[in-house]
């Protein structure tokens, strides 16, 4: 006598997207010069960075075209990520607000473990993204929500791995749910390395408060 499978279902998974921008190295060059300009004006506030620069306000309100082009592509993996996941609301007839911030991280600088509480989604667009041959650097580490599983690590499962981590590359948006733990490895190049993060939130009409945190 058989057993015989009648339903598999993959329950409390977290999603992960990556997109890529083509043709992303104009909007890069046009990132970075804003972004220097923004520096010149600010020291910034302190988040979860350590040692680097993180922009002040929403820098999504900056009318340059650059940084309203990656709003815009912001916005367009938000609803893509959305529908993705099977949502039965469809994301076009929420009201949604993006929070975005630049963050700068020289030789040394990191980001420390971190959610972004408020939000639903969270992603991180790669300005500048420096190459290494060996190391973490660069690198960004999600940790599993979930409690009480280190037991399952004598399994090898992907699916119960306490952590997870990779090196996106310019010109790459990484996006994940809000509530997940993660930190950015220090950088260990001798170029700064140049993201610019933010939060998105839906609501069903209405101004949209409290505004997402951002760290």
């Amino acid at each position: 006598m058989q057993i015989e499978q009648i339903k598999y279902e993959k329950l409390f998974s977290t999603p992960l997207v990556r997109f890529r921008v083509p043709d992303h190295e104009a909007l890069n060059v046009a990132l970075l010069e804003e972004g220097a300009r923004l520096r010149g004006q600010s020291s910034g506030v302190t988040k979860s960075n350590r040692g680097g620069w993180h922009s002040e306000g929403n820098l999504f309100e900056n009318e340059a075209g650059c940084i309203q082009t990656l709003r815009q592509l912001a916005e367009d993996s938000v609803l893509a990520a959305t529908r993705k996941i099977g949502a039965k609301t469809d994301p076009a007839t929420l009201r949604l607000k993006l929070f975005a911030w630049m963050n700068a991280n020289p030789p040394g600088g990191f980001n420390a473990p971190h959610t972004h509480p408020g939000a639903h989604w969270s992603g991180v667009y790669y300005v500048s993204q420096p190459e290494i041959e060996i190391g973490n650097s660069g690198m960004i580490e999600f940790l599993d929500p979930r409690t009480d599983l280190p037991n399952w690590r004598i399994l090898g499962a992907n699916a119960f791995r306490l952590k997870k981590k990779l090196r996106p590359q310019a010109g790459e948006i990484v996006l994940f749910p809000s509530y997940l733990v993660h930190w950015v490895y220090p950088n260990e190049a001798e170029e700064e390395r140049v993201s610019i993060a933010f939060n998105a939130t839906f609501r069903k009409g209405g101004k949209v408060t409290p505004e997402a945190i951002a760290d």
